[in-house]
């Protein structure tokens, strides 16, 4: 198993960002060609998500509509950081994704790219990968 992190810094309360090129360029560097690739978000209010990589209103729409059903405010939590919204955003998502590698490279649909996902930005956050 080959162990690596990095880390992202997010600018805004709700953000996506494209991690798909710092994974790929981690992989290109082990020399493995084929196997798994799992990449794991050790926070409880960001997540990891693939989605298109093309049309940046999706990224827009995706957070759109998680605010919407999960608002910030909301007389309703009992969590008292007033982050509740960001827990429960985090757990929809999800903190892994699997990843198939094949030929050397992560194995992604044509538009398809694999996103941090912040909930309670900015902050400075861990991204870990681990390839079997």
């Amino acid at each position: 198993m080959i162990k690596e992190n990095f880390n992202v810094s997010t600018s805004n309360r709700s953000q996506m960002i494209d991690i798909s090129d710092k994974i790929q360029k981690i992989l290109s560097g082990t020399g493995v060609k084929e196997g798994i690739c799992t990449v794991f978000i050790p926070h409880t209010t960001a997540g990891v998500t693939i989605n298109e990589n093309a049309d940046p209103s999706v990224e827009k729409d995706i957070n759109r509509m998680l605010d919407i059903k999960i608002p910030w405010s909301h007389s309703s939590y009992s969590h008292a950081e007033g982050n509740s919204a960001a827990h429960v955003k985090s757990s929809l998502i999800g903190c892994s994704q699997t990843l198939i590698i094949e030929g050397g490279r992560l194995k992604l649909g044509t538009w398809q790219s694999v996103f941090f996902c912040e909930f309670d930005g900015p902050r400075r956050r861990k991204v870990w990968v681990r390839i079997n």
